[in-house]
């Protein structure tokens, strides 16, 4: 094979090696520049060598550099990098805000069938206070003053139903 299609062959290999490098390497695009230039370096080669050649390789060109981009970048956001610029938790965030999640549930089954006070309106939801704690409330009656005694009847997670105390 000639030599000038040899290079613009390995010119555009290089190209789209260093174009999917740059997705790893932190070159602060120069990495991207250098790929560029062996794609331009390589085009210039082929055309020199022949038009048809030239014409195949800037086609090749246009067909591999989204398939480089696309699985460069599928491959870059399962890195530890990618997932923290995209904001995708790891694995311990993930098991740490699934434990916080479970403790809030548990704190407010614990409510359940405690007494309290209205703090504001129950129209039917308002503020009411347990044990010096301030939660939001849905009420079962329409409406209940500040003062009246309430108990908890029903707990969701986010939730707490509560019937007036006679």
């Amino acid at each position: 094979m000639e030599p000038l299609l040899l290079w613009g062959i390995g010119l555009l290999v290089a190209a789209l090696a260093l174009l999917l490098m740059e997705f790893f390497v932190p070159s602060a695009g120069i990495i991207a520049v250098l790929a560029a230039g062996c794609a331009i370096a390589g085009l210039v080669c082929l055309f020199k060598f022949s038009p048809t050649w030239g014409i195949l390789g800037l086609m090749g060109m246009l067909v591999a550099v989204p398939g480089v981009l696309y699985s460069g970048v599928s491959l870059w956001r399962n890195t530890p990098l990618g997932r923290r610029m995209i904001g995708i938790p790891s694995e311990e965030q993930v098991a740490e805000s699934a434990a916080k999640e479970d403790a809030f549930v548990r704190s407010r089954m614990q409510l359940l069938n405690k007494e309290g006070v209205v703090i504001t309106d129950l129209r039917p939801v308002g503020l009411i206070e347990i044990d010096g704690v301030r939660h939001d409330a849905l009420c079962d009656s329409d409406f209940l003053h500040p003062g009246a005694r309430v108990r908890v009847v029903h707990v969701e997670a986010n939730q707490v139903r509560v019937r007036a105390v006679s």
